[in-house]
């Protein structure tokens, strides 16, 4: 992981800002308002080129296990701001109960939680969450401006309570579907790395960088790398 963190400059002090002391306003509203009009323009495209595996993806959850087709949770947005969070559901309607049981397997660090062959993922949800499919209905989100094709990942409350003021910087910038972390450090259970990469994103971001980041992502979901 050092080294995929190295590679994006987010040793500490070593990120620069969006847009310095002789950096031009005007050109980066041009280029958010350019981003903007690419995150409604390609949410459009793939909601209407994959409608048919929505339905079908749809069907499957419902017939896989018990409860509702969608999960449907409160996250943080920009600057703080909560939203309704949509995923296919991919685990057992317990599955917030259950949590509680399974905190002594937690993977991950500190306030993220994380672990190898859940037992509250279902059949189908292990196929959606390995292929990224569980995250399709954000593109109606994206539509909504709640979130970005492209930013951090979108916390839990309970999370963003727990974070520290530079912490906090990673949500200067509306979540994404992926993001930065996502591509470098997806399976790192580095909390250290986790903040690093998404506070660079958000400090150094660029419409180039947005790009790499896509590119980089069908590399991944193609991959079938999720968990």
């Amino acid at each position: 992981m050092a080294s995929s963190v190295s590679s994006y400059e987010v040793r500490q002090g070593s990120t620069q800002p969006m847009v310095s002391a002789e950096g031009s306003v005007g050109t980066l509203r041009a280029e958010r308002l350019v981003k903007r009009a690419f995150d409604v323009a390609f949410s459009l495209l793939v909601l209407v080129f994959i409608s048919p595996v929505l339905l079908l993806i749809a069907i499957l959850v419902k017939l896989d296990s018990e409860g509702p087709v969608l999960y449907v949770s409160e996250r943080i947005g920009r600057s703080g701001k909560r939203f309704r969070f949509l995923k296919f559901r991919t685990m057992v309607k317990e599955a917030e109960q259950l949590k509680a049981t399974l905190l002594h397997l937690n993977e991950r660090q500190e306030i993220l939680f994380k672990m190898s062959n859940d037992p509250r993922v279902t059949r189908i949800g292990r196929l959606l969450r390995r292929y990224s499919l569980d995250e399709l209905p954000q593109f109606f989100s994206v539509l909504t401006g709640h979130m970005s094709v492209i930013g951090p990942r979108p916390c839990l409350p309970c999370e963003y309570s727990l974070y520290t003021k530079k912490q906090r910087r990673r949500v200067e910038a509306e979540p994404g579907i992926t993001g930065l972390w996502q591509v470098e450090a997806r399976t790192d259970p580095s909390i250290d790395a986790y903040f690093a990469l998404d506070i660079h994103y958000v400090e150094n971001w660029s419409l180039w960088l947005d790009l790499r980041i896509l590119l980089k992502t069908f590399v991944v979901v193609f991959a079938g790398t999720g968990e």
